[in-house]
Formats: C-alpha cells, structure tokens, sequence
C-alpha cells in the first residue's frame, strides 16, 4: 500500500497537479494514481456531485405517488 505522499492531488485553490501533502487537507481533492488523473478532478467531482443530486432525488421522490394518493388515474 502506497502513502499519500507517493500520489497526486488536485488543489482546489490554485487548480495545480501536486505531487504529495503539499497543500492543506481541505484545499485538496484526491489522492490520484497518475498527474493526468489528477488533472481531471474538477470533471470527475461535478460528475459525481450530479450523480449523488440524482440519488438524492430519486429517494426523496420514492413512493411519494403512494403517499398522496396520486399518479392513479384508475377512478
């Protein structure tokens, strides 16, 4: 197992690829395997935060037909 010293990070602040703890915890994003990788932070956290949104929508709208009594039209 590798440390975190040994992979990449994205900074959120400055959107540099770094090498290691050289920034701040809550300034990084990662760790990443590869510099290119890293490098596509930004894409892979929208992805991922539209992903959760989605998630999040679909469970908060589970059944809410059933609840209410409608989305039948059988009357």
């Amino acid at each position: 197992m590798t440390s975190g010293s040994d992979k990449y990070w994205y900074n959120l602040k400055t959107g540099e690829v770094e090498k290691g703890f050289e920034s701040p915890a809550p300034d990084r994003a990662g760790p990443f395997d590869t510099p290119e990788e890293a490098a596509k932070a930004p894409e892979v956290i929208k992805e991922r935060a539209r992903a959760w949104a989605a998630e999040e929508a679909r469970e908060d709208s589970w059944g809410a037909d059933t609840v209410s009594g409608e989305g039948s039209d059988d009357q």
